[in-house]
């Protein structure tokens, strides 16, 4: 498990409008972080690219994610779960995607 990586999460149990049944999402804890804790912090993917919020990223399916649909990484759908809902690994994101998520998380947090 790595940073960038994409997996299969479990999301349920949910609330409101929190991702629901099983996902992908790709992985945004350091290395370090994911060596050290139980813990992991992941942005949700999603194949519905009908109603795309204005920061979302378009991830193009290929054979290095290994998803199964031309999706979008739902930018806003941070969360952090314990590794077990990790169900499978599935691929990783190119680095010049991964660049582009950590563009978005300096201007969510405000760390500019």
């Amino acid at each position: 498990m790595e940073q960038g990586d994409i997996y299969f999460i479990q999301w349920d149990p949910s609330v409101g409008h929190e991702f629901k049944k099983t996902r992908p999402a790709v992985i945004l804890s350091s290395n370090k972080t994911i060596k050290a804790s139980n813990l992991i912090t992941v942005m949700a993917i999603t194949k519905n690219s009908n109603s795309p919020m204005a920061n979302d990223i378009e991830i193009k399916k290929d054979s290095n994610n290994r998803l199964m649909y031309d999706s979008l990484i739902k930018v806003y759908h941070i969360s952090s779960f314990d590794k077990s809902r990790c169900i499978k690994h599935i691929g990783k994101v190119k680095s010049e995607k991964f660049e582009e998520i950590k563009k978005y998380l300096f201007k969510h947090f405000s760390l500019n």
